[in-house]
């Protein structure tokens, strides 16, 4: 039996499941099927999802196994739950929030730094207190 194709050979787009079969009863079933999600990742990531499961999902015996770095095999797993569909604890919103705190305690530092900002000023900045002649 031939593996099952999930893209189209010509131009890549998804393909669409009409027909099941039964090759021992014959039973045809037509219709419009939905491939399942794990169907739908690359052949990278199925191979990824493999490595891991086998690994009882173990990130350290997958770094082993495929002689990758802790945050390869992170990212290679975010990647994966990206593609099902599931958001990513700490992801995007997060990201942003911590370049936004980021750039304010570089901001205030800067400023202490010049001496735009007292030393409590800049504490209390960076203690998100700010006194009440800057709010």
């Amino acid at each position: 039996m031939r593996p099952l194709l999930l893209k189209c050979p010509s131009c890549d787009g998804a393909l669409n499941v009409e027909r099941l079969e039964c090759p021992r009863c014959e039973l045809a079933i037509d219709g419009d099927f939905a491939m399942p999600a794990l169907l739908r990742l690359s052949p990278a990531q199925i191979d990824f999802v493999e490595v891991f499961i086998k690994n009882r999902g173990s990130i350290r015996d997958v770094e082993r196994e495929l002689g990758v770095s802790y945050p390869t095999v992170r990212g290679r797993l975010d990647d994966v739950i990206r593609a099902l569909g599931y958001p990513i604890k700490g992801d995007a919103s997060d990201e942003v929030a911590a370049d936004d705190s980021t750039a304010n305690r570089r901001a205030v530092l800067a400023a202490l730094k010049t001496g735009r900002l007292s030393p409590e000023e800049a504490l209390a900045r960076l203690n998100d207190k700010r006194p009440d002649k800057n709010r």
